[in-house]
């Protein structure tokens, strides 16, 4: 895999904790009422698809566990069908698809490590 795929595997890991995390505590009817839980959860949804197309052809192939196809498609969905996008759809995305997809990018990805912070064992 190389360097750019990884960076945008990574983004696609960020984005899903994020999204999972405004799901914390909230039930599906918060999306009918909290409109700012409803357009981060769809904007962090989106953030994953469109992380997701930019990753080569060859790494998607690499793996297929991966449901590029529907990701990439909800992404379409939120950017360019707004008007038709389904609250139950993205609860069932955020809550039921992103803990496993979040499982998958860990099992892919090696631990990030900041090569800019020296690690010094004695500073602990």
């Amino acid at each position: 895999m190389n360097e750019r795929d990884e960076t945008r595997l990574r983004e696609m890991l960020d984005a899903a904790r994020e999204a999972h995390e405004y799901t914390k505590g909230q039930s599906r009817e918060t999306l009918n009422y909290e409109r700012a839980i409803a357009r981060a959860l769809e904007r962090t949804i989106q953030i994953v698809g469109e992380a997701g197309a930019h990753v080569t052809h060859e790494t998607q192939q690499q793996f297929p566990q991966i449901n590029w196809k529907d990701m990439i498609g909800m992404r379409n969905i939120i950017v360019h069908d707004y008007l038709k996008v389904d609250h139950d759809v993205v609860w069932d995305v955020a809550v039921n698809q992103l803990p496993e997809l979040i499982a998958q990018l860990e099992a892919i990805l090696p631990p990030f490590v900041d090569e800019d912070i020296e690690s010094n064992p004695d500073d602990v």
